[in-house]
């Protein structure tokens, strides 16, 4: 990124470029104290020609470090990077006047003398997306600057009380924090500083060893950069953008969830009944009740489970191949779209990242090997050998239920009017595996039919559960969007 000389001449057309980047920086108390810096300085009044003077203006690069900021007096609000008369926001205004200016400047002054921390993170954020999803407009350079602030307003809360062991303040008002967009690069950017009031005395906020024992922790971890990366991106889609990504998410887990239900109507019969006992061959006995595939993926990892999770990722390859072929395909095409959208938002991928589609795939096969694993596990009191014959025996009376089929379908096609034939069969016989989930597995032991019928009752407890989490998830967001609405309303924003 560069500067341009000019305010909201964004760059255009850079696909590869990430959505928005973060990268998150603090300076400690002691520096600052050290180099005769003050928190405060990083913010100025609207009519101070201090922070209007060219020559401060133009050694000023991109995102430059924090420690650096500290000798621009007035960088946060500098003429030359904003559009209004008062571009500061914080938590309560999304335009500072002189008077609040007065009163952020003393509690940045309360943070520093306190031996708090500064820290601050910086959003930028691609031209393009800012089209895309109706916040820029490159003819007219009009951007939505209160769209993006109620955006970081959002996401402050989120770094504030999740970025640390615990909530940085002690109480609501014991943070003091402050925001401004800048304009004069070609990616626009959104920073945000904040610090802890009053001084730090909690010992799950203070490091414990090393040379800086004692002062407050100062690295925010990435997970939650990057959870505040994700809730910033979805505050600022438009409803159609937001719209694309919920109907492609809608897709993937529909027809996740349609193989998931399908799965033991189309693995538990005939032709696959051969893989499946020598799946139960190479699960190790001694583990029994803990046969999972664990955290690495399917065919990945070491150990005794190797060589029944590779028999079980084949034998879902087969599955796959087969019967479930149109929805295992409908679920990749879908996954491999939003990969694409992933591209979009956050810029081309590193060597060694995986894709959200192999993740969401391996998620599908660990679940289904998992699940298997558990139902294999109920096979008690039963020996290999009786298993053999089991198979052995449902081998035998698919034969016969084939040859049957074949014979009846003959006489039908001879006779017509023969609709009685062949005779059922007497009540004591032995039933065989099919494709329809009710028929029942071999009478001998009756292990393969309570596979089948535990398995169901398994996915119908899951999808009842999934159910209820998202009719939950729904009514909190609901709620969560009315006291929005209601609380930016009572502020006038």
């Amino acid at each position: 990124m560069a500067k341009t000389g000019e305010i909201a001449a964004f760059a255009l057309g850079e696909k590869k470029t990430a959505m928005v980047n973060l990268p998150a920086q603090f300076v400690t108390s002691s520096t600052a104290d050290m180099k005769g810096q003050k928190y405060s300085d990083l913010v100025d009044y609207a009519d101070n020609s201090e922070k209007t003077s060219d020559l401060n203006n133009e050694s000023i690069t991109d995102l430059i470090d924090l420690k650096e900021q500290f000798s621009k007096r007035g960088y946060a609000n500098r003429n030359s990077a904003v559009t209004e008369t008062h571009p500061i926001f914080g938590n309560d205004k999304l335009n500072y006047d002189n008077h609040d200016i007065s009163v952020l400047r003393k509690n940045l002054d309360e943070a520093q003398e306190n031996g708090n921390n500064i820290h601050e993170l910086a959003f930028s954020i691609r031209g393009d997306w800012l089209v895309k999803n109706n916040l820029y407009d490159p003819e007219t350079r009009m951007i939505d600057q209160n769209k993006l602030k109620h955006a970081e307003q959002e996401v402050a809360k989120t770094l504030i009380t999740k970025g640390f062991n615990l909530p940085l303040g002690e109480d609501e008002n014991d943070v003091v924090w402050f925001g401004v967009i800048h304009q004069d690069t070609d990616h626009l950017n959104m920073h945000l500083w904040f610090a802890k009031k009053s001084k730090e005395t909690r010992p799950e906020m203070l490091k414990q060893e090393g040379k800086y024992k004692g002062q407050p922790i100062g690295v925010i971890p990435l997970e939650v950069i990057e959870q505040a990366k994700r809730q910033f991106r979805k505050q600022l889609m438009s409803s159609q953008e937001l719209r694309r990504h919920q109907e492609i998410l809608k897709g993937v887990g529909g027809f996740k969830k349609e193989i998931v239900e399908t799965v033991p109507d189309n693995l538990l019969n005939d032709r696959h009944a051969k893989a499946i006992k020598q799946i139960y061959d190479a699960l190790p006995q001694d583990m029994r009740g803990r046969w999972q595939v664990g955290n690495a993926h399917l065919t990945a990892g070491k150990g005794k489970m190797l060589k029944a999770n590779q028999l079980t990722n084949q034998l879902l390859d087969d599955l796959f191949d087969k019967e479930l072929k149109p929805e295992y395909e409908g679920f990749k095409s879908l996954a491999q779209e939003y990969d694409a959208i992933n591209i979009e938002d956050q810029g081309v991928m590193h060597k060694g990242q995986r894709k959200w589609s192999e993740n969401k795939e391996d998620e599908l096969r660990k679940r289904l090997a998992n699940q298997l694993y558990k139902h294999l596990a109920q096979i008690e009191d039963t020996s290999i050998n009786d298993i053999d014959q089991q198979i052995s025996e449902l081998l035998s009376q698919v034969k016969q239920r084939d040859k049957s089929s074949n014979a009846y379908k003959t006489k039908i096609a001879s006779n017509p009017e023969e609709k009685n034939w062949p005779p059922k069969p007497p009540d004591n016989s032995v039933n065989t595996i099919s494709n329809h989930i009710g028929d029942q597995m071999p009478v001998r032991g009756g292990s393969f039919n309570k596979i089948s019928r535990l398995w169901r009752q398994d996915i119908r407890a899951e999808t009842n559960a999934e159910r209820r989490f998202l009719r939950n998830q729904k009514k909190v967001e609901q709620e969560k969007a009315q006291e929005e609405y209601e609380s930016q309303s009572s502020r006038g924003m």
